[in-house]
């Protein structure tokens, strides 16, 4: 089995209502399932409501856990582990990664205009280089998205 890749999304140009989705998108083209893991029950509330609506013409579907049907492409939780057997996870508002076996890819979304979520990825990105995890740094830039490191 492959090891993680940790890929950090420095938000800056667009937040994670606009970013969120199409990294999404991306991962279901992919063929892969999605976990998004958050640090409150509202934001899993609103990022729940969101997925149905960011789009007139789309939706990406999905469920909230607990509760929801684990068996959708992408659930969203505040939970540890992975219940639908994700390749990829999405860690928001500074939630914590935990046991990232079994994912091929954990993507970290942080909020560049927030000095406490830019300090909270400063310190995962320093705890996964420490453990010897593959990171990668992408940034907003003006033609969309540039791999930093």
């Amino acid at each position: 089995m492959t090891a993680c890749e940790v890929w950090f999304y420095h938000l800056e140009r667009q937040g994670l209502d606009q970013v969120l989705p199409t990294l999404l998108e991306r991962t279901l083209q992919k063929g892969w399932r999605a976990l998004v893991r958050a640090n409150s029950a509202e934001r899993v509330e609103h990022l729940d409501g969101w997925l149905w609506s960011y789009r007139d013409d789309s939706f990406l579907p999905h469920a909230a856990d607990p509760g929801g049907d684990l068996a959708d492409p992408v659930v969203l939780t505040l939970q540890a582990g992975n219940p639908n057997q994700a390749e990829a996870l999405f860690l928001v508002d500074g939630a914590e990664a935990g046991d990232l076996s079994g994912f091929q890819r954990c993507s970290v979304l942080f909020d560049g205009r927030d000095d406490a979520a830019l300090q909270a990825a400063r310190d995962q990105w320093r705890r996964f280089r420490e453990a010897g995890v593959t990171a990668a740094y992408w940034r907003q830039g003006e033609k969309g998205w540039e791999k930093v490191s």
